[in-house]
């Protein structure tokens, strides 16, 4: 009986932090280059029951009577990095990443492009966010005050908003100059970024992603007074959010009923013997 009550409190628990990660993914559904993230549910490994020290059993010996599963658990919480709506603004600051068809890789997943930005701690960054904005002392910026990177690693100075950037990422002044080149990072397992808050992603593999600049492998489009919306699918993301709630409402409904047969047991079983 304890074992049931651990097993649907366990469904309530992933059902719960599924639930929590639903509700993150709708409070961004108006966050440009936002990501929505899917859970992956996994079962605790089975148990053999097997009897032991019965009358129909010598001592030393058992007989198998079947498996027990021990309940699910929240696995991992998995980015999907599907290209995302274009959405016009008309700001100047403003810059869409419309990627093309990504070369095949070795994880069997489609790579993804990302902006190049620098932290608060001076490490690299990447995001999708093109909602860029020009600080006081003329850097090109994200909208967190992160700043902007060019091919040489180094923050972007445009002095004002008045710069064009062209399909290739070339920022050049309102008279044509040139300024500098924005930098792409290229992952070809999307997989190996973690989110960190504020639109910003961090490389868990070795070293740094390298550039797309150059690559001509890569096929993609850089759209300035555009930003590429949220990829959420909102109708989708309310259906899962209401179906993991009824299997909350499943599980704690079982828990219950273990609850009131152990009170049983404990306060009528009991007094009876």
């Amino acid at each position: 009986m304890l074992r049931g009550m651990y097993g649907a409190a366990a469904g309530m628990i992933a059902q719960q932090q599924r639930q929590e990660m639903l509700t993150n993914n709708i409070a961004n559904v108006n966050t440009p280059g936002f990501k929505a993230d899917q859970a992956s549910l996994r079962s605790f490994p089975n148990m053999l029951i097997q009897a032991m020290g019965t009358q129909e059993m010598p001592a030393g010996q058992s007989r198998p009577i079947g498996t027990l599963t021990t309940g699910v658990y929240l696995q991992e919480r998995m980015p999907n990095f599907r290209q995302g709506d274009m959405m016009e603004t008309g700001n100047n600051t403003d810059v869409a990443i419309l990627q093309g068809v990504m070369p095949a890789t070795e994880s069997g997943r489609p790579g993804a492009l990302f902006f190049v930005v620098q932290n608060d701690d001076g490490e690299l960054r990447y995001s999708r966010n093109g909602n860029f904005t020009v600080d006081g002392q003329g850097f090109l910026t994200t909208s967190e005050g992160h700043y902007v990177l060019d091919t040489a690693g180094n923050p972007i100075q445009v002095d004002n908003e008045e710069f064009r950037v062209n399909e290739a990422g070339q920022i050049m002044t309102a008279a044509g100059a040139p300024i500098a080149q924005l930098d792409l990072a290229y992952a070809d397992d999307p997989l190996q970024l973690v989110k960190e808050g504020s639109g910003l992603l961090r490389f868990e593999g070795e070293g740094e992603l390298p550039t797309a600049v150059g690559n001509d492998e890569l096929t993609y489009q850089l759209q300035q007074g555009f930003l590429e919306r949220s990829n959420v699918d909102t109708a989708r993301t309310m259906t899962e959010m209401m179906n993991a709630y009824r299997s909350f409402e499943a599980n704690q409904r079982i828990l219950q009923a273990y609850d009131q047969s152990m009170d049983k047991a404990v306060n009528e079983i009991g007094r009876i013997g």
